[in-house]
């Protein structure tokens, strides 16, 4: 397949882009906190959204994160009834794949969390990268990486939309542009990225040509 005729790929984050999880990572993460006689609170843990469990523990100085993660999963599970797709999601997806554009995800939720929760979108995942594959996880640009192999496309000719500083740092080292989702739980960052203040605002992007380069005005590569 030529570079030409690369289709094209929108590739983003779980929580905080798709769905609206914080409910129930507060509900977990309380859990995590009483059951283990943890001091740290969740605007501390929120900090850290978006890199593998393991490595936030580390960087909260948290010991034993098997034990943590295996009740923060159990309380996750019970309550990701609690999770909600923000408005326009899913209508923002069914539009991009009309046009023929590859669906991706990659996030730092286990596999057996996120499944459940993207099958709501009733959407056609091409490729869902989690810390359960191979690679590092974000800020590395493994996962990311390794979804465009998936999708048998070029950084080129793929979008990735997050909303933390880790998901930024992980485009930015695959080569691929990015876009800060607004709605999120995360700050855009210096220099400013390309923001969409919505879902429904990615559907600019819908009329740019990516044959040429970087389709997404001001993204960085």
């Amino acid at each position: 397949m030529t570079a030409s005729r690369l289709r094209r790929a929108l590739v983003l984050d779980l929580d905080g882009v798709l769905l609206d999880t914080r409910p129930v990572m507060r509900q977990a993460w309380r859990e995590v906190r009483e059951r283990h006689g943890i001091n740290v609170s969740f605007e501390a843990y929120e900090q850290h959204l978006g890199r593998p469990f393991d490595d936030i523990m580390e960087i909260l100085g948290l010991t034993e994160a098997d034990r943590l993660h295996e009740t923060y999963a159990e309380a996750s599970q019970r309550g990701c009834e609690l999770a909600r797709p923000f408005n326009g999601v899913e209508e923002v997806l069914h539009a991009f794949a009309a046009a023929d554009w590859l669906l991706g995800v990659v996030t730092s939720k286990p596999l057996d969390r996120a499944a459940p929760l993207l099958a709501r979108l009733g959407c056609p995942f091409a490729a869902v990268r989690t810390p359960s594959g191979p690679g590092r996880g974000k800020p590395a640009p493994d996962p990311l990486m390794l979804a465009l192999v998936d999708l048998a496309t070029d950084p080129a000719s793929a979008m990735f939309v997050g909303d933390m500083a880790v998901d930024r740092e992980c485009a930015r080292r695959a080569g691929v542009p990015y876009v800060h989702a607004a709605w999120g739980y995360g700050e855009p960052g210096s220099p400013t990225p390309e923001i969409a203040r919505d879902p429904q605002d990615l559907l600019r992007v819908l009329d740019t040509s990516c044959e040429s380069g970087p389709f997404v005005a001001g993204s960085l590569l």
